[in-house]
């Protein structure tokens, strides 16, 4: 950064867009500079408003599917030279239709992003934060992640594993001052879904979602207070996360399918999202 800062400095990734880009301008109304990272040139733009809502801005244009990415990203965090003091970690994305029809290729991609990079980067800011003996990290895993998710086959598995890590690593950093959020929305109003191949599911154009700046609130408020993790959504969808925990796998796994399933009649268009889908967020 061009001049010395007396804000703290946070990490958000995934923040060109969706849920990550609102929660990079909480962070930066709420008195933090930023490092923010996105896979497509609308890093920049996004890194403009930032900077109109008082933070200074180190915009980085990365591929986290890529390990060169991951650590694109944090060669960008160690040269502003100061310690971080939150992390947000949340690109992800998802890709519809079913498991015989999607492409391997992009699905292996979608656990490169979803799950290899949240530990990769998890362990450069880990460390980082314990030999400063304080730091707070968001990590975004869904409402997914309580259900097997058909039609989504791959994507509700990787963030299970996002949500088990998250409170695993909560538990090893609370002795180094380090606190470890989760952040679980439900179906919200980005363009998740749409990015995912899925406007022509239930969870396409006409559903009822989230607000997109209201899961970020929830999500900030929480990271800020070091919650343990916080379920993103009206009071519909956190009376469904309590649901999950009692209703049989099956059960849900069918539920979920109702919802996911491409509509008869209606070509399915997610088969080959790798190149040109940015990392986005539910």
């Amino acid at each position: 950064m061009s001049t010395p800062s007396p804000r703290p400095l946070a990490l958000v990734t995934g923040a060109s867009n969706g849920i990550g880009y609102e929660i990079a301008r909480l962070c930066a109304r709420g008195g933090f500079d930023l490092v923010a990272t996105g896979r497509s040139a609308k890093i920049e733009e996004a890194a403009e408003q930032f900077t109109r809502d008082g933070a200074q801005v180190v915009p980085v244009r990365a591929d986290l599917a890529e390990t060169q990415g991951v650590e694109t990203v944090w060669r960008a965090v160690e040269e502003t030279g100061r310690p971080l003091a939150a992390a947000v970690l949340n690109a992800g994305r998802s890709i519809g239709g079913a498991f015989l029809d999607t492409d391997l290729d992009d699905e292996l991609s979608l656990i490169s992003l979803n799950v290899t990079s949240v530990v990769h980067l998890a362990k450069h800011v880990a460390r980082h934060m314990a030999a400063h003996h304080e730091g707070r990290i968001l990590i975004t895993s869904s409402l997914s992640a309580t259900l097997p998710t058909p039609y989504e086959t791959v994507y509700g598995p990787s963030r299970a594993f996002t949500r088990m890590f998250a409170l695993g690593l909560r538990e090893e950093l609370k002795e180094h001052g380090v606190t470890v959020t989760t952040l679980m929305p439900g179906a919200t109003d980005s363009d998740f879904h749409t990015r995912a191949g899925m406007d022509n599911t239930a969870f396409g154009p006409g559903m009822k979602k989230n607000s997109r700046r209201e899961v970020a609130r929830q999500g900030f408020v929480a990271m800020m207070k070091g919650r343990a993790e916080v379920v993103g959504g009206d009071a519909a969808t956190r009376r469904t996360a309590v649901e999950h925990r009692f209703l049989p796998e099956t059960y849900k796994a069918a539920r979920h399918a109702t919802k996911a399933r491409p509509r008869s009649g209606q070509p399915f268009v997610g088969r080959s999202t790798r190149q040109t889908k940015p990392n986005a967020s539910r």
